[in-house]
């Protein structure tokens, strides 16, 4: 067995898991993290580590693995303790910025770091900052539309008439 010791979503946890579990089995399966999901083998958007807060592709790499970084959050950290959801999250699912909702989680932990990045993005820096997401439902434009809603909040313009 191998012992881990993380903040997932601000919680400490410290367990033993076996050598050959992946982050992404131990936040499913262990604490129940669904949100974190495994596609294409890329699992490449699926959480935010820190620090710095980057997406990383981490949850393919073994859960007690060297090199582990300490804090993970995840999609369901990003709501507030009273289930208030994050603006971004609130954007997406305003701006129906989802259909099958499997592409979610990486685009909304991907849009929260482009937003820190960059606060009033132009659609292509959208476009360009959510490159590696790959929806094969929605065909991108209200997830644009989802990011430029919710940058529109953080930064109290309206973004209100932006072309999708």
């Amino acid at each position: 067995m191998a012992r881990i010791n993380l903040t997932v979503d601000g919680q400490r946890v410290s367990d033993d898991v076996e050598p050959r579990m992946l982050l992404v089995q131990y936040l499913r399966e262990k604490l129940g993290k669904t949100g974190t999901v495994v596609g294409c083998d890329t699992s490449r958007l699926r959480c935010l580590h820190g620090p710095p807060r980057r997406p990383q592709r981490e949850v393919l790499q073994r859960a007690g693995g060297p090199g582990r970084r300490p804090e993970v959050t995840t999609v369901e950290g990003l709501a507030g303790e009273d289930g208030t959801l994050h603006p971004v999250q609130e954007a997406f699912r305003e701006c129906h910025g989802l259909q099958c909702g499997f592409c979610t989680p990486g685009m909304i932990m991907q849009t929260v770091d482009l937003l820190a990045e960059n606060p009033s993005p132009s659609e292509e820096a959208i476009r360009l900052g959510l490159e590696g997401n790959l929806c094969r439902c929605t065909g991108y434009h209200n997830i644009v539309r989802a990011v430029q809603h919710a940058a529109g909040v953080s930064t109290g313009s309206t973004n209100e008439g932006a072309s999708a």
